[in-house]
């Protein structure tokens, strides 16, 4: 998976410690050859700007990730460039985990432990 990020040191999503293999990039520095053959890209909300100085073509599995919570400009951006999904640091990430099983053909992650939910289970409903 390509994490196109300019802050090297963040780990949004919190994939650090998953199985997939990851590529994490700043925006002038990926390849166009690296994007297309990423099962997943993970574009950081704050590298928006340069990455669009890159004219990268519109790819299936391009997803927005939202740092600031309170910014809604990104919803009309990530529809500008053909993200599919837009996901929020610190949210219940389950979604992500299965997208990558399923971009990685589930050679990096096993399905039950997924559906286990483990330290992702949703809080539960208060009131």
């Amino acid at each position: 998976m390509l994490i196109i990020s300019d802050r090297i040191d963040a780990d949004p999503v919190s994939l650090r410690s998953s199985p997939v293999p990851l590529l994490h990039l700043p925006s002038p520095l990926f390849s166009t050859e690296e994007y297309q053959r990423a099962p997943l890209v993970l574009l950081d909300d704050r590298s928006y700007t340069d990455f669009t100085l890159r004219h990268a073509p519109h790819r299936p599995g391009l997803i927005a990730v939202l740092v600031d919570p309170d910014d809604g400009s990104v919803y009309p951006w990530a529809a500008a460039i053909g993200a599919e999904a837009v996901i929020r640091a610190g949210d219940n990430l389950n979604w992500l985990h299965l997208r990558l099983h399923d971009a990685t053909g589930c050679r990096y992650a096993h399905w039950e432990a997924l559906l286990a939910g483990g330290s992702e289970r949703p809080a539960p409903a208060s009131g």
